[in-house]
């Protein structure tokens, strides 16, 4: 397995390259974002671990370029813990978010997880543009169409959709959908994701065919078009 590692930050890089080589990856370096967009749509890697805030070109910009060639999974590390910033990722692309400083250890859980799960199956054209049978999304102009027809969506609406879009066919639980969409430690007690659910299905889904959001008993929530 060959990783990229795309981070500007000298003694970082080295200690990221250093455990994964140890954990029996193959590891290459760039250390701006020039470099880093050459070697991620030009190399054969598994997985990119990409920093935002790199000089010359930055992480949103290397990622916009790797989505014009490849669909290869993309971890974000960065210092950067907004909300804001990690609905932006995803949205452009990225399939998991780690915010600086972080544990070795979990750098690995996730590094691994992606590996497993390969590239997204999610149809991402070259002008940012994503379909899923006959739902439209426009990721950069934050706007969805069923059947042609516009959905008005809340930002919240939109940011859940377009995260169920990029991992088309994949289980989220409501844990992941609590973190991802809105930055919070998932709460039992709490049924915001539900109620976001709920409203979003009443939006995209009842009123077309066909049903493309689905339950998933005791797991959570998958955007997929079944037979």
């Amino acid at each position: 397995m060959r990783i990229l590692v795309i981070e500007d930050e000298a003694k970082l890089a080295d200690y990221v390259k250093r455990g994964l080589t140890e954990s029996g990856y193959t590891v290459d370096v760039a250390r701006d974002g020039i470099e880093g967009r050459y070697l991620a749509t030009g190399g054969d890697y598994q997985l990119v671990v990409l920093d935002i805030m790199l000089p010359g070109v930055d992480g949103f910009g290397v990622l916009s370029a790797l989505r014009e060639k490849l669909n290869t999974p993309v971890l974000m590390l960065t210092a950067r813990d907004r909300v804001e910033d990690r609905v932006q990722g995803l949205e452009a692309g990225a399939d998991d978010y780690l915010v600086k400083p972080f544990a070795f250890s979990e750098l690995l859980a996730r590094v691994a997880a992606l590996l497993r799960r390969g590239p997204a199956p999610a149809d991402t054209s070259h002008n940012g543009r994503m379909t899923v049978s006959n739902l439209e999304m426009d990721l950069l102009s934050r706007k969805a169409w069923r059947e042609g027809q516009r959905l008005e969506l809340t930002a919240k609406e939109f940011s859940l959709l377009a995260l169920l879009a990029r991992r088309k066919g994949q289980i989220l639980s409501r844990t992941t959908l609590a973190e991802q969409v809105w930055d919070m430690n998932f709460d039992s007690d709490t049924n915001v994701v539900e109620v976001a659910i709920r409203r979003l299905r009443a939006k995209m889904d009842d009123p077309f065919k066909p049903k493309l959001l689905h339950n998933v008993r005791g797991m959570g929530y998958v955007l997929e078009e079944r037979a």
